[in-house]
């Protein structure tokens, strides 16, 4: 009987060292999508540790903090082989995050602000490499709010807005968040979705309005030392168990 106390005592501990593991650190994967109009969108991926709830650990979300630059690509190539889309032939980004706060509202909706710092070149009458012209699309008020002018052969007004779980739009267009569990979002296997609205304006008549959103993921899991120490528990019981068939 005292063994079986020890090794109930030891998987409980386990489970309490790991629930102050993530007291206030989350792990996370997840990626950022930048999508401009009809063209194809610009993923980055990411994985990093997230602060959630600050002190009070998992449970419904209250406020995430994520540390910048987990999400981070450098001259990555969309191509563009939709005739439609003439004359854009690719898109490139370089770009990464600053830092993210959001916040609860104090009911299902979620959002905050972490700028995409960096620019998508969008790349006319040829691909990347050698286009003959280039249009570049400052990123850096996108997830935060502002508004950003361009002036060249085609001049830009590019209007930023923080993330939300809600709905974002720009005129017709429309892009959804979400959260789930909706109970217990902060935990391990949760899932936030945000999303930002981009409003980009130009001085060419067929694409005075561009509309374009940012989709952010972020799914939670375990950190490896959580694992371990819930392992460890675990792992005491089933010796445990064997040892006391075998008498």
């Amino acid at each position: 009987m005292r063994k079986l106390s020890y090794a109930l005592a030891a998987s409980l501990l386990a489970l309490g060292v790991a629930g102050q593991a993530q007291a206030a650190e989350l792990g996370w994967t997840g990626s950022v999508a930048v999508q401009i109009a009809t063209l194809d969108p610009v993923v980055i991926n990411g994985a990093g540790t997230a602060t959630v709830n600050n002190s009070s650990g998992p449970g419904h979300l209250t406020n995430l903090a994520i540390p910048a630059s987990p999400f981070a690509v450098t001259g990555f190539v969309v191509p563009v082989t939709d005739p439609g889309a003439f004359p854009i032939a690719g898109v490139q980004v370089t770009a990464h995050n600053g830092d993210g706060a959001f916040q609860g509202d104090g009911g299902a909706g979620f959002g905050g602000t972490m700028p995409i710092i960096g620019t998508t070149k969008v790349c006319l009458f040829g691909p990347c490499s050698a286009a003959v012209q280039n249009l570049n699309v400052p990123l850096d008020n996108v997830g935060q709010g502002g508004t950003a002018f361009v002036q060249g052969a085609v001049n830009l007004t590019v209007v930023g807005a923080p993330w939300t779980t809600g709905t974002a739009a720009v005129g017709d267009a429309t892009a959804m968040g979400g959260v789930s569990p909706l109970s217990n979002t902060g935990a391990p296997s949760g899932t936030v979705t945000l999303v930002t609205p981009v409003f980009i304006s130009t001085n060419i008549g067929a694409s005075a309005v561009l509309p374009a959103f940012g989709v952010m993921t972020l799914h939670f899991v375990p950190e490896p030392g959580t694992l371990m120490l819930l392992g460890s528990g675990i792992a005491g019981l089933v010796a445990f168990g064997r040892n006391r068939a075998r008498k």
